[in-house]
C-alpha cells in the first residue's frame, strides 16, 4: 500500500474529472470455489485498490464528486469472525490508512444511495464483472441485473482509465518488482525444460514462485508445446525433443502490480534451422517496437509496424509472395498472428479491461473512445508518457485457420499454401515483454533481460 496522500490525491482528481453525482467504487468479496467456506484466493478489484489501497474484502467506497468527500462502507469483524481470522483492524483504522475519515457500516450504504436517488443525483459505477457485485448493485440501485450494463457510467469509466493508464513513479517501482517475479518464473521454466517432463510440473513450479514472491500469478500460466493455441491452459503434455515449448506467464506483487512475459524455446535445447528462422522473424518484430514506440503514437500504427516486420520475414522464407505491404493490406497477417500486438499492463494484466473493448461493444462509445484515446479501446488508443504496454508479436501455424482461409480462397497470390503445409505441425512462437513509454521514447520494464535470443536461450534451456 502506498502513502495515504497518494490515494487522497487520486480521489480528488477523480472527483474533478467526473464533476457531478456520487461515485460508487465496490471492492470485491470472497468468491466461493466449490462451497461457501472454501473460497478462491481473494483478489481485490483493481480500481478500488487504485483509489483506496485496501486489500480487504467486502468494502465499498463512495465519493461525492461535487464536494470531494470520501466515505468507506463495511463492517467490523465480530468475535465469531476473529476466532477464524485472528485480530483484524477496524473499519475506521482501515479508512485512516487510505486517508478516509468517514466510515460507516455497510447497512448505511442503502440509505445513502436512496437519498441520492431521491435528489435525482447521478450514481456513477463501472461495468461490474463479478456476480456478487452485480447482485449488490442491483439491490442498491433497484435495478434488474440485466439492466446494469446499460446504465454504466461512461464518465467514470473514461476518467478511471485515463488516470490508471498513466503510471506514477511508485507504480513503476511496483512494475519493476513484478518483472523480477516474472524473471524468476521464466528462467526456472527454461532450466526445467527437457524431454520427459510434464508441462504441469513446470506450470506448478513457476506458479509457486509467483506465490512465494508476490500475491500469485497475474493470470493462469500457459505452458504448452501447442503454442499455436493462443490461450492454451491444458498442461498435460509430456515434453518431446523436436518440439517447441511456449511459456506465457507473469506474477503480481503483493500490491497487485503485474508482469506478463512470453518465451518460446526448443525442448531439446537446440533450435532446428526451420525453428530458428521463424523465431528470428518474431524476435525482429519484438525488437522493432522499442524503435517506434513514443508518446502520442497510435496503437494501430505500432501493431501495423509489427505486422510489416513479420510479413517481411515470412516473405524471406517463402511463405508470403509479393511485398510485405501487400500482405498486410490484404489482411493476410491475421492468418499468422490473429491477435493484437499488445495490451495495457498495470494492476490488471490486461489493464482496465474490466471496462474495456473485450467487455462490451464499444460502438456506442466510439466518439468518447476517440476523444479519450485510452487503452480501453485499442482501435483508438494513443499511448502516452507513463503508459505500459506489452510487446508480444507471434507467428502461429493453426491448421484449422489455414484450412478455413484456403477453402475460402483468401489471400490468393500472397500466401503460399503449398509451402505452408510443411508447417502444420510446427506449433507457434510468441515473444513478450513489457514496455514503459517515457517522455522521449520507451524502455523495457526490468533492469535486465529474460534470455531471448537464440544463443541466450540455447545456453540456458535444460541446463
Amino acid at each position: 500500500m502506498f502513502a495515504e496522500e497518494i490515494y487522497i490525491e487520486r480521489r480528488e482528481w477523480l472527483c474533478r474529472k467526473v464533476g457531478k453525482g456520487l461515485i460508487l467504487l465496490a471492492g470485491n468479496t470472497y468468491s466461493p470455489n466449490n462451497y461457501p467456506n472454501n473460497a478462491y484466493y481473494f483478489r481485490q478489484d483493481s480500481t478500488f485498490l487504485y483509489y483506496f489501497g485496501l486489500n480487504v474484502p467486502t468494502l465499498v467506497g463512495v465519493l461525492d464528486a461535487e464536494t470531494g468527500e470520501a466515505a468507506l462502507y463495511g463492517d467490523d469483524f465480530t468475535v465469531e469472525d476473529i476466532i477464524w481470522t485472528g485480530p483484524q483492524p477496524t473499519l475506521h483504522e482501515l479508512g485512516a490508512r487510505a486517508g478516509v475519515a468517514k466510515t460507516y457500516p455497510m447497512a448505511a450504504l442503502a440509505d445513502r444511495i436512496a437519498e441520492a436517488q431521491t435528489k435525482c443525483r447521478t450514481i456513477h459505477y463501472l461495468p461490474p464483472y463479478r456476480g456478487e457485485t452485480k447482485i449488490m448493485l442491483s439491490e442498491l440501485l433497484g435495478m434488474p441485473v440485466a439492466q446494469l450494463h446499460a446504465h454504466k457510467s461512461a464518465d467514470l469509466m473514461f476518467a478511471v482509465a485515463e488516470m490508471r493508464e498513466v503510471k506514477g513513479a511508485e507504480e513503476i517501482e511496483e512494475l519493476e518488482r513484478a518483472f523480477h517475479i516474472g524473471y524468476a518464473m521464466h528462467t526456472t521454466a527454461m532450466r526445467m525444460c527437457r524431454a520427459g517432463v510434464v508441462e504441469r510440473e513446470i506450470a506448478g513450479a513457476i506458479e509457486g514462485i509467483a506465490k512465494s514472491y508476490g500475491s500469485g500469478v497475474s493470470f493462469p500460466s500457459i505452458v504448452s508445446q501447442h503454442g499455436e493455441t493462443l490461450h492454451n491452459l491444458n498442461c498435460d503434455g509430456v515434453l518431446e525433443n523436436g518440439r517447441l515449448l511456449l511459456v506465457d506467464a507473469g506474477g503480481e506483487t503483493v500490491d497487485n502490480y503485474c508482469s506478463d512475459h512470453t518465451r518460446t524455446y526448443p525442448v531439446s535445447g537446440k533450435f532446428t534451422d526451420r525453428q530458428r528462422d521463424i523465431y528470428d522473424i518474431v524476435l525482429a518484430a519484438h525488437d522493432r517496437m522499442p524503435e517506434i514506440i513514443r508518446p502520442d503514437v497510435m496503437y494501430n500504427d505500432i501493431h501495423r509496424a509489427a505486422y510489416l516486420t513479420l510479413a517481411e520475414g515470412l516473405r524471406g522464407v517463402g511463405l508470403i509472395k509479393g511485398s510485405a505491404e501487400d500482405a498486410v493490406e490484404a489482411g493476410a497477417m491475421y492468418l499468422f498472428m490473429p491477435h493484437g500486438l499488445g495490451h495495457g499492463i498495470g494492476m490488471d494484466v490486461h489493464d482496465c479491461e474490466a471496462m474495456g473493448e473485450r467487455s462490451f461493444d464499444f460502438s456506442e462509445l466510439l466518439d468518447r473512445a476517440k476523444a479519450s484515446a485510452t487503452c480501453v479501446h485499442r482501435a483508438t488508443w494513443r499511448v502516452r508518457t507513463g503508459t505500459v504496454t506489452s510487446d508480444e508479436p507471434g507467428i502461429y501455424f493453426i491448421p484449422a485457420l489455414i484450412d478455413k482461409s484456403r477453402s475460402e480462397g483468401l489471400y490468393k497470390g500472397i500466401v503460399d499454401y503449398d509451402k505452408l503445409d510443411a508447417y502444420r505441425d510446427f506449433g507457434g512462437i510468441r515473444i513478450e515483454d513489457d514496455i514503459l513509454v517515457t517522455e522521449t521514447g520507451c524502455r523495457f520494464i526490468g533492469d535486465k533481460k529474460i534470455p531471448v535470443t537464440v544463443e541466450e536461450l540455447e545456453a540456458v534451456v535444460g541446463r
